[in-house]
């Protein structure tokens, strides 16, 4: 049985169908040499096939994987609006390491997802320079990834964003949090901004204050304080990690101090936080304000200045905030490990 065209009809491609083969391959092209930039030992393949190979460097005795995905979230809505496309890509590659890290692991190798309906390739550059940017900085390759382009799926010069990491770390050396007690010291390392959580409520914020936004918050015009690109932590902690008893690491994502903390602290253990031991930029202090919240939902929804939440035995706990200070951090006390109490909260901030 034979079938003919309709009457009339023109012949279709994948390319008049929406699917552009000849940018996607343009695209690869240009991210290459960006990938090139992040190879690291242990790359036995990287972009271009089915799938990267990457072999665990023999230093490891007993190498233990430890992976994370995560997005950017609605902070994308405003890299549309504002046309800033070229720093979500760290944000992407921080919100994933920035997990692996905690668990005490050396992140090894990433791989990022770019999807959109139509590929506009110099926006996808953009894009994925910003993820090898972020792999740079963190000492991880970009091996591989995923370009889709679907028509009909996101709006005209939208796109989303999906990022996944692998790292190592030796079996004897994983942080559980097991070991922290009362008496032990938190430390606070300061974030970037927002970093990549909470922008829900930031564009609402926006919205509230249209035509009356600040010209600038923390010496950045307003929309780069805004979009300031997740603060990438891994080298420095690495490194405090080599010459200190850190006990535990908490990533602050979504839920903020409240939440992120408690998920590294034992059963027993409580952290009691000291209001004003760091300070609140403005640019938090304009979203509680426009937002009119307190500050437990501010502690709740964002980092609130503090991106990276270390623990440490008070013995311990001055050398290795000066070893992070020298290496670049902004390191605040900001409160201790106390004994848990039924039915009270896990984190307190007074």
């Amino acid at each position: 049985m034979t079938h003919s065209p309709p009457p009339d009809a023109s012949p279709l491609s994948y390319k008049s169908a929406g699917v552009d083969i000849d940018a996607g391959d343009a695209l690869v092209e240009r991210i290459k040499p960006m990938a090139r930039k992040t190879m690291r030992e242990g790359v036995l393949a990287g972009i271009g096939g089915f799938g990267a190979l990457f072999e665990v460097p023999k230093r490891y005795q007993e190498p233990v994987l430890v992976s994370g995905t995560d997005g950017v979230g609605t902070k994308l809505k405003l890299a549309f609006e504002w046309n800033m496309h070229d720093t979500v890509g760290i944000d992407l590659v921080a919100m994933s390491v920035n997990d692996v890290l905690v668990q005490g692991a050396e992140p090894l190798f990433f791989l990022d997802y770019f999807a959109c309906g139509k590929l506009d390739v110099d926006t996808a550059a953009a894009v994925i320079g910003g993820i090898a940017k972020g792999c740079e900085l963190s000492g991880c390759a970009l091996i591989g990834g995923e370009t889709a382009e679907m028509p009909g799926m996101y709006p005209a010069g939208e796109y989303d964003l999906a990022g996944f990491a692998v790292g190592a770390v030796e079996k004897s050396k994983i942080l559980s949090g097991a070991d922290v007690k009362p008496g032990d010291i938190v430390l606070g390392l300061a974030s970037s901004g927002v970093h990549s959580n909470g922008f829900s409520l930031v564009r609402k914020c926006i919205e509230r204050a249209a035509g009356q936004l600040p010209a600038t918050l923390d010496g950045k015009p307003f929309k780069q304080a805004l979009m300031e690109p997740t603060r990438l932590y891994v080298k420095n902690v690495l490194a405090a990690l080599a010459a200190h008893p850190i006990k535990a690491l908490a990533h602050i994502t979504g839920g903020g101090l409240l939440e992120n903390i408690p998920r590294v602290l034992p059963e027993d253990c409580a952290a009691q936080l000291v209001k004003g031991s760091w300070p609140q930029t403005e640019l938090f202090a304009w979203l509680q304000a426009t937002a009119g919240i307190d500050d437990e939902e501010m502690n709740r929804t964002f980092n609130n200045g503090i991106g990276m939440v270390v623990v440490i035995a008070a013995a311990h706990a001055p050398a290795c905030a000066q070893t992070l200070r020298d290496a670049g951090e902004t390191v605040y006390v900001i409160g201790t490990i106390a004994q848990a109490r039924a039915g009270a909260a896990k984190v307190t901030v007074g």
